[in-house]
C-alpha cells in the first residue's frame, strides 16, 4: 500500500474519470475542487502542496471524532494483530456483543436488542423489514424532504424526487407527510380513533406499537412511521413538541416509531443522540456514520425487546435478517474505540458548547445581510439559508441563476470559502441555497471563530451581485475548461 499510494500520488482524478464517476470528476474541476489530498487530521485535510483545509463536509458526518484519531487506528490495529475468528457466522465473537452492551447502554430504555448493519440505509432497510414483520402490517410513513439512504428499501423513504427519479418503482405502501405536521401524521396513521387513542397514551411505552396475536390496531395498516430527529437535508429542526406527539400518535395507532439517527447520532447535536433533546423512547433506533471512528463502515438498528422479540420468535426464524458483514470484529473494534473517545474526550459537551458559539457568532448576519434568510443548527450540526439580495439589479441577477440552476448562489459562498480561506463545506441538498457544515466534534474554538469570520467576508462579499457573479464566474470559466 506505501508503494502504490508513493508511486501513483496525482493519478486520483484520472482513475475516478476512467473507472468510478466522471460527472463527479467534472463537478470538482468546475468548482476548483480537485484538490489532491494526501493526508488528514481532526478536523483537517490536508493537500499535496502541505496546505490544511478546515473540513466543515466531516465525509457527511464520518468524522466526529476527527480524522485518523489514533485511538481509533489502535483499536483496529490491536483486533487484526490478535487474529481474532472473526465472522464464524455459526456461531459468535466477543466484540460485536460488547459493542451492543455499550450502545444500548447509552440509548433509551425502550430498546434492547442490536441488529448488526454496515451502513446507515442498511440499519433502515433493516428498521423498514422489522416493523413489517413484527407488526404485520405493509404501510411505512416518512417525512417530506427527508433522506434515509439510496438503496432501493431506503430510497423508498426518500422525500427528495431528485434521488428517486428513475429507480421505480420503489416499495409499495411507503407514503411522505410533511415534516412538523402532527394534523397530517394523525390522518396518515389513522385519524380520529387515533386522535382519541392519543388522548389517553401520553405516558405510552415502547413495544406498545407492537400488536400481540397479529391483530391490527385503531390505526389501520401502518406499521412504522421513521423520522429523522434534525433533518439531513437542509437541517431542518422539528417544532416544538412535533416529535413527542408523533411518539403519542404511533403508540395510540400501534405503529412502530422510528427515529433515523443516522447523522444526528453519537454526539453530534451535542447529545450522545438527538432524540435525548426531547425525551424520546422509540421503538427503532438507526445509527451509523460517526460509530465508525472514520475507519470501518458500520452501522446498527437499536430495536425493541418486543417487536425483535415478535421477529426473531424460534429457531427457524433465528436467521431471518441478517447481513455478512454486519457485527465483523474490525467494525466492532472501530465503534467501541469511537464511544471511549467521546467519552474519554467529552465531544458531546464539546459539540453543544462549539454549537452554541457557532451559531452565537452567525446568527447576527441575518439581520446585517439581506442575502442571509436563516441560520440554524443543534450542536455542530449547522445551516446556513440564503435568498434574494435587495435591491433590483440584485434580483434580477438572483433569478437568472436560480433559473440556470437552483441553488448556485450558495456557490457564491462555497468556492471563496474554499479557495481564499480554506474551509470545506458544501449545500445541504440538491437545489437549495442552503450550506451546511458537519465540523469534527474535536474542532478548535479557533477554528470555529475562523470560519464564522471567513462566512461574514464571503456573505458581504456575495451581496455584491455584479462583481460577486464576476469573480465567480472566471472561476468557474477556468474550472469548466479543466472538466472537459
Amino acid at each position: 500500500m506505501r508503494d502504490i499510494l508513493a508511486a501513483r500520488r496525482g493519478e486520483e482524478m484520472a482513475l475516478n474519470d476512467r473507472y468510478l464517476n466522471p460527472q463527479l470528476g467534472r463537478i470538482l474541476r468546475t468548482l476548483g475542487f480537485d484538490r489532491v489530498w494526501t493526508g488528514a487530521e481532526g478536523a483537517h485535510l490536508i493537500d499535496s502542496e502541505g496546505r490544511r483545509y478546515l473540513d466543515l463536509f466531516g465525509g457527511y458526518g464520518v468524522f466526529a471524532i476527527g480524522r485518523n484519531h489514533p485511538a481509533a487506528i489502535a483499536a483496529v490495529r490491536e483486533v487484526m494483530e490478535a487474529h481474532t475468528a472473526n465472522l464464524p457466522q455459526l456461531g459468535v465473537t466477543l466484540l460485536s456483543g460488547v459493542l451492543a452492551e455499550q450502545l444500548l447502554a447509552r440509548a433509551p430504555g425502550s430498546v434492547g436488542a442490536m441488529v448488526p448493519a454496515n451502513s446507515g440505509a442498511e440499519a433502515v432497510e433493516a428498521a423498514i423489514k422489522i416493523a413489517r414483520a413484527a407488526t404485520g402490517r405493509s404501510r411505512v410513513l416518512f417525512a417530506e424532504h427527508a433522506f434515509h439512504g439510496l438503496t432501493l428499501g431506503a430510497l423508498s423513504l426518500n422525500g427528495n424526487s431528485e434521488f428517486r427519479e428513475g429507480f421505480g418503482p420503489l416499495l409499495p405502501d411507503c407514503e411522505a407527510v410533511p415534516f412538523g405536521d402532527l394534523d397530517a401524521l394523525e390522518r396518515a396513521l389513522g385519524g380520529a380513533n387515533v386522535a382519541a387513542s392519543a388522548g389517553t397514551m401520553a405516558g405510552g411505552v415502547a413495544g406498545a406499537g407492537v400488536p400481540t396475536g397479529g391483530e391490527v390496531a385503531s390505526g389501520g395498516e401502518v406499521a412504522a412511521f421513521v423520522v429523522e430527529p434534525v433533518q439531513g437535508k437542509g437541517v431542518n429542526l422539528p417544532p416544538p413538541a412535533y416529535l413527542q406527539g408523533a411518539q403519542r400518535l404511533c403508540r395510540a395507532a400501534g405503529a412502530l416509531f422510528v427515529c433515523d439517527e443516522v447523522q444526528t447520532g453519537l454526539g453530534r447535536t451535542g447529545r450522545f443522540l438527538a432524540l435525548e433533546h426531547w425525551g424520546l423512547e422509540p421503538d427503532m433506533v438507526c445509527v451509523a456514520k460517526a460509530l465508525s471512528g472514520g475507519l470501518v463502515p458500520i452501522g446498527a438498528l437499536l430495536v425493541s425487546r418486543a417487536a425483535f422479540d415478535r421477529v426473531f420468535d424460534g429457531m427457524e426464524r433465528a436467521v431471518r435478517h441478517g447481513s455478512t458483514f454486519g457485527g465483523n470484529d474490525l467494525a466492532a473494534a472501530a465503534g467501541l474505540a469511537t464511544l471511549k473517545v467521546l467519552e474519554e474526550e467529552g465531544l458531546v459537551g464539546r459539540a453543544q458548547r462549539m454549537g452554541t458559539l457557532l451559531l452565537e457568532l452567525t446568527r447576527p448576519l441575518i439581520d446585517r445581510y439581506a442575502v442571509v434568510r436563516d441560520v440554524r443548527g443543534l450542536g455542530l450540526m449547522w445551516a446556513i439559508e440564503l435568498g434574494p439580495p435587495e435591491g433590483r439589479l440584485g434580483r434580477s441577477l438572483w433569478g437568472g441563476l436560480e433559473r440556470a440552476q437552483p441553488g448556485l448562489f450558495a456557490q457564491l459562498l462555497t468556492v471563496p470559502l474554499f479557495h481564499d480561506h480554506r474551509i470545506l463545506c458544501q449545500v445541504a441538498g440538491h437545489r437549495m441555497n442552503v450550506i451546511k457544515a458537519l465540523p469534527a466534534l474535536v474542532i478548535e474554538e479557533a477554528e470555529v471563530r475562523r470560519f464564522a469570520a471567513a462566512l461574514e467576508e464571503v456573505v458581504a462579499s456575495s451581496e455584491r451581485m455584479p462583481s460577486a457573479l464576476t469573480r465567480f464566474g472566471s472561476r468557474l470559466a477556468v474550472g469548466a475548461v479543466r472538466a472537459r
